[in-house]
This record gives structure tokens, sequence and C-alpha cells, in this order.
């Protein structure tokens, strides 16, 4: 089912700058450090404006230079922004910012909030799947609808896991896991879920399956859970999905919308969110078809110098209604992820004429502006918060092949605890559906379980101590010398034996690791090896 059409030539001369598609001016691949710098240029156009004029609300109004609260009033692009500031080195304007967001940002304020937009969960219903909305003061609002979108119930396990294990608490990660599950159980005969479900009854009310809006984290997490968690099952459960979404929605390389239960075509489009799924692939490994799928998204970039947020692929131009590109950044993050893994300098073309058309479309004097129309180039009085979280942050990193965040493992930082050492920084960042990365070595070098783990082999140690003491006094009764206890790791008792001292364990007073186990959950961000704490 062919879907590859010429664009006329006139509509992509009346579009394009001559440079599109194009390697640099002396023919080479466009220059990374150049690009880096109008990024990081980028990025501060748009953060002062909305320290500037918008701080505390939650974004910038860019055409009007003022600012208004959207998905719950709690300054929400600082937030987004802060671990930017990292990754661009600015590590003094970080924790300035820490300290202003923790003496000033408060969550118990009576405001709906959504639950996938902010991840502050409500998962008590019947089928564990949590509501889409809730107050963060008061809770579900009685009237309140129990119709979420996939994404919704399925985009929790990387940072409810990653909570888990700093606080000591499962139930963050068991209620996550739940909704995974749920989710799973509910997919059609032929391996497709919908897109809308009712959490309280477990029927789905729309049922389009497709890899993009109100479905796309869904897979994404699954994918991004396994490598961070070393889950098994769910990369298995990817997979599956992956072998049904192959089979039932891929014509062409581009991946259309049908019906969940019958595998029928309902809407032959693509939709700028589902941009990712390149990168997607290149984390398993599918490396070609990442490449083919990426390639076919690009040349819908090259035709309006940016993506529209609904594309008709079989007319080959916008759907109506839809024709807007609000800064969104999956198409470049695809080109981060693949970068990393072939070297390919179509990728840097991509990151080239991103900065070039957004730069040139959409920067006003008060930021970056959503571009409203990409066929006339109209603007609108919005700048996400997404933008300095995802769009810019993967451009850079596009860019800056040496960022500590593409550390392959090669170097890391020791840091030296009560009970040993401990590795942070290593690599293998995992980011979250909005770009925020996590270390998984802070994930066991913070973790609280470790910690009464190190308490049990130190009151192991205590009570050999004292029988080697005590052996001191004893004769000897053995040609070989005192007796000596094993030396290997986990050798120090019998099971039977730490049973018994389990029930005997005396009273002591924990040692804090890293001061990590005993501080507040907004304090425990380690990036660039170093500990943030509330007194940095």
């Amino acid at each position: 089912m062919p879907f590859r059409l010429l664009v006329p030539l006139g509509l992509l001369c009346a579009l394009l700058p001559l440079h599109y598609g194009a390697p640099g001016p002396d023919g080479t691949a466009p220059d990374p450090a150049h690009y880096r710098e109008r990024v990081k240029a980028m990025f501060y156009h748009a953060y002062d404006s909305y320290l500037e004029n918008a701080f505390p609300y939650d974004e910038l109004r860019p055409l009007t230079c003022d600012g208004h609260d959207t998905w719950g009033s709690f300054s929400l692009t600082l937030i987004d922004a802060l671990d930017t500031l990292l990754i661009l080195g600015n590590v003094s304007e970080f924790q300035r910012v820490v300290e202003v967001l923790q003496d000033n940002v408060d969550f118990d304020i009576d405001v709906n909030a959504s639950v996938f937009e902010t991840n502050i969960r409500a998962f008590q219903t019947p089928t564990g799947m949590p509501y889409g909305t809730v107050n963060l003061l008061h809770g579900v609002n009685p009237g309140e609808t129990p119709v979420t979108c996939t994404a919704g119930i399925g985009t929790f396990i990387v940072e409810f896991a990653t909570l888990s294990s700093l606080t000591g608490d499962p139930v963050f990660e068991d209620v996550a896991r739940v909704a995974l599950m749920r989710l799973w159980e509910s997919r059609s005969d032929i391996g497709l879920v919908g897109n809308h479900i009712d959490v309280l009854t477990g029927k789905w009310v729309a049922q389009d399956s497709g890899i993009g809006a109100g479905v796309d984290s869904y897979f994404e997490y699954l994918v991004k859970g396994a490598i961070l968690l070393q889950d098994k099952k769910l990369m298995a459960m990817f997979l599956e999905y992956n072998k049904a979404i192959r089979n039932y929605t891929r014509f062409d390389d581009w991946y259309l919308w049908v019906q969940m239960y019958k595998g029928t075509v309902s809407m032959p489009v693509f939709q700028s969110l589902e941009a990712y799924w390149p990168g997607l692939q290149s984390l398993i490994g599918d490396i070609d078809n990442a490449m083919r799928t990426f390639l076919n998204y690009y040349t819908v970039w090259k035709q309006f110098g940016g993506l529209p947020e609904f594309y008709n692929i079989p007319q080959g131009y916008t759907v109506e209604k839809r024709e807007g590109y609000p800064l969104r950044p999956e198409l470049i993050e695809s080109a981060m992820y693949l970068y990393r893994a072939t070297g390919d300098p179509t990728l840097l073309e991509l990151g080239r004429d991103a900065v070039e058309s957004i730069e040139k479309i959409s920067k006003v004097e008060c930021g970056f502006a959503t571009i409203k129309d990409l066929r006339d180039h109209k603007l609108d009085n919005r700048m996400e918060s997404f933008f300095l979280a995802e769009t810019v942050k993967y451009l850079y990193l596009l860019f800056d092949p040496t960022n500590f965040i593409h550390n392959n493992g090669s170097t890391f930082d020791t840091v030296i605890t009560p009970y040993g050492e401990c590795i942070l920084g290593a690599g293998g960042y995992i980011f979250n559906t909005e770009a925020h990365p996590i270390d998984p070595a802070a994930l066991h070098c913070c973790q609280r379980l470790k910690e009464e783990q190190w308490e049990v082999e130190d009151l192991m140690r205590e009570f050999y101590s004292l029988k080697r003491n005590r052996s001191k006094f004893q004769k000897k009764t053995m040609s070989s010398g005192p007796w000596q206890p094993p030396t290997g790791a986990g050798t120090f008792s019998s099971p039977e034996s730490q049973d018994q001292m389990r029930e005997k364990k005396p009273a002591k007073q924990k040692v804090p690791l890293l001061s990590c186990p005993s501080q507040p959950f907004t304090s425990k961000l380690a990036l660039l090896g170093q500990v943030f704490l509330d007194s940095s």
C-alpha cells in the first residue's frame, strides 16, 4: 500500500529556505560546535524571557510578554528547565533555581491538575488504572470522568520505580506496575490497545490503535522501564506489542491508525507526536527500520519547516485544524538517539534545519512562539514548557557528543560512603517522557533498601569480631590454629543463623548514606556525580 508521494517543486521552493536538505556551504555536514552555541543562545533567550516576564506562572506568553498558568500553577517552565541548565553546564544557576523552587513552590493547592502531565497520581479505582485528573489538595473530584487515555495510565513506571527505590516505599512502583498490567490484560485478540479506556469498568471507549497521541508514552515506558530496571518482562511485553504494530499499522514505513479489534485503517494520518518512534526503535537495536521511518518524517519537516500536528499521508498535506507546530521535540529526540547509534550526518542536518526553522519562524522579542499554522507561519501566544525541557535539550545533545549524558561508562565518580564505595555518573541515563534524565546508578547508590542490607552486613562483621576476640582466651583445639569466619561475600553465616540474628538484632541508629535516605525526596537529585542537598 504505497504512500510515497512527490511534493510539487513549486510548493517546496515557496516554503523552504535554500539551505534545506543540503549539507554545509562547503558540502560538509553541519558544524556541531557552531550549532551547539546557537542552541545555547536559543535556550537563554527563552529562559530569560520566562524569568523576566512570566515567572511564577506556569508558562510564558511570548507575543504579549506575560505569563499564564496551564497544568497546575507551580512554575512549570522553571521546573522543566532545571536539568537543561545542568546539561548546558550552568551548575550555579541550577543550584540557585533549586533553592527558589524549594522556597516558593507549594503542591498542596486547590487546583485540578492533569495526572499524566504532572506525574501526581490517583490510583484508587477498581481496575488499578488512575483517573486522568486529580485535585492536588482534595484528591479526585466526585464528578471526575473515569475515561483516561492509554498513555495517562501507562506512563508511570520510570518515575515511580525511582521514587520507590529512593524512599524505600514499594507502593509507588507497585501501583505503576498494576496499571501497566491492567493495560496489557486489556489488549485485543490481535494484540493492540485502544486510545481511551474507562478506569472503573476497564472497557475501551476509543478503539483507535496507533503509536501517537494518547498511546505513545505507554510504549516508551515499557522500553525505558525495562532498561532502567533490567526487567525482561516489560521488554517482552513491548516486543509483543511491536509485532502487532508492525502487522496491522505499518504501511511503507509509515504508521497508521487502525481499529484495535479488526486491524482496519481508521485514520491514514501521521501525527507529530509519533516522531518519537524511530528513537524508541533505536533503543531496541532496530536501526534499519528506525532510519527508514525517520526519513519519512524528515520529508514532512522539509516540506513545511516543521511537523504539523496531523499530516494526511495519502494526500501529502496537513489536516484541517491540525496545521500547527508547537515546537515539539519528538523528531529531534529521534535524531539524537539515532545519531548516537549511527553517526549518520543526515541526522545533524535535521538538527540544523530545526535550529534555522525555529529561529526564522518562531523567534520573537520575548521567547519563541508556537507556530499556529505551518502553511503561512502565523504564530500563537504560547511557549510550552517542553520547549526548554525537551526541544532545546535534545538539540543541544545532538550537537554535543562529549556531554556527560553521553558517557559510555569509561568515566565515573566514586563516592565514599560509611560502608564502601558507590558509583555515580557512569552513563546510561534514562530520559523520562519530558526528557528529564535519571542516573540508574543513583537508584542503587541512594537506595534505602541497600542501607538496610549494609546494616545487616555490619552486624555480621560485629558478630564475628566478638567471636574472634573471645577465641583468644580459649584453648586451641585444632592444629591449624584458631577458627576464622569465612571471608567471601555472602558467606558470613547460614540462612538459619541469619534468621536468629535478625530476631536478636539490637537497636542501632541508622547511618545516612550519601545523605540520601535521610533527606526529603526533593533533595535526592544526583547529576554530574554530585548530590545537591538542601544546604548547597
